[in-house]
């Protein structure tokens, strides 16, 4: 190779080496299940861990410095970057699941939210509009298919991550507070609405989970902007959420639109990107697999894996180094998580 070739090839291995990776990833039943010659069960077993008591949506809206009233206002935040004029009306996530039916009371089930296709979502939210209207109450569908609530006054209620319900007695985790009666009832009667409309009707015919009930979270206004306590200069995302917060703390933000490994290339030129995996790449390996090998070979500097694991999150975090500590026996990925 001639000498300014190889000038300019060490000059690309610095620059992509400086790069460090912060990766949201909500744990799927797929990722818990892999064995210990995964990528990710590599990753785990060579990795420094530490479990943080906080769900990863609370833990993300920390680090952008974004505080709780009553709720962290996720709903407000992530509607402004999904379409929506937000003015200064109090809004919640008005997400569309399933409640499994258990022993002795109902439990919230995954995947969450549940899909929804545009033409019955419209459906849908036009039914609940016309029975909430005179209550001040009306819903409105993203450019993301997710299903926002937006209200007149400010209610007096907190309400649960959806992360934190999952698989539990969903009665535990209803909305609390001075108003918590009357918003019991709303849902009440949004799950009357469900129950008879023809949407659900037609999923159950096609063996779709019906949508039995709507899970309320993320309450507030739009906040003020403030200072984030990270050190991120690019978002790269496709949660409307995580776009919402780059737009709001004035971060430059990129909607993954293309491979991991070509987003990684792409970010040479950035100290520490912060990214969130998308649904599919959270299903299986190969997403840690192209994290490990940009680790391997020095495209980034160290990586920051955020794992939400319900209400908790598992933080990794691990430098090239990791990969010669031998005396690490691999694990699966049960182990990290039990």
């Amino acid at each position: 190779m001639p000498l300014t070739s190889r000038i300019g090839a060490n000059l690309i291995i610095k620059k992509i080496s400086r790069v460090k990776l912060t990766v949201d990833c909500e744990v799927t039943s797929q990722l818990s299940a892999l064995p210990q010659t995964s990528a990710l069960g590599y990753l785990l077993s060579k990795a420094n861990t530490a479990w943080l008591d906080v769900p990863l949506e609370a833990l993300v809206c920390n680090q952008y410095g974004l505080k709780p009233a009553q709720d962290y206002p996720i709903a407000a935040v992530a509607a402004s970057a999904d379409g929506l004029e937000i003015g200064d009306a109090f809004w919640l996530r008005a997400d569309p699941v399933h409640l499994t039916m258990q022993r002795d009371s109902f439990s919230l089930s995954e995947p969450l939210p549940i899909q929804v296709e545009h033409e019955h979502a419209k459906r849908i939210v036009a039914s609940l509009n016309q029975h909430f209207n005179a209550e001040g109450l009306t819903f409105f569908i993203g450019n993301s298919g997710a299903w926002y609530l937006r209200l007149n006054q400010v209610p007096q209620i907190k309400t649960s991550l959806p992360s934190v319900a999952i698989g539990k007695n969903s009665y535990q985790f209803m909305p609390q507070g001075d108003m918590s009666a009357k918003w019991r009832a709303y849902l009440n009667e949004a799950q009357m609405l469900l129950f008879s409309h023809p949407v659900n009707a037609a999923r159950e015919l096609a063996g779709a989970p019906v949508i039995n009930s709507l899970w309320l979270s993320g309450g507030g206004m739009m906040p003020l902007r403030a200072t984030p306590y990270h050190d991120f200069d690019l978002m790269v995302a496709n949660s409307p959420f995580y776009l919402g917060l780059a737009q709001w703390s004035g971060l430059p933000s990129q909607v993954m639109a293309m491979p991991l490994d070509d987003v990684i290339h792409g970010a040479a030129s950035r100290q520490h990107v912060h990214l969130q995996l998308t649904r599919e790449q959270s299903l299986d390996d190969a997403s840690f697999q192209v994290l490990l090998n940009a680790l391997k070979i020095k495209k980034i500097k160290a990586l920051n894996l955020n794992l939400g694991c319900y209400e908790k999150t598992l933080v990794l975090t691990m430098t090239s180094l990791g990969n010669y500590k031998f005396w690490r026996k691999l694990k699966p990925v049960m182990h990290f998580l039990a």
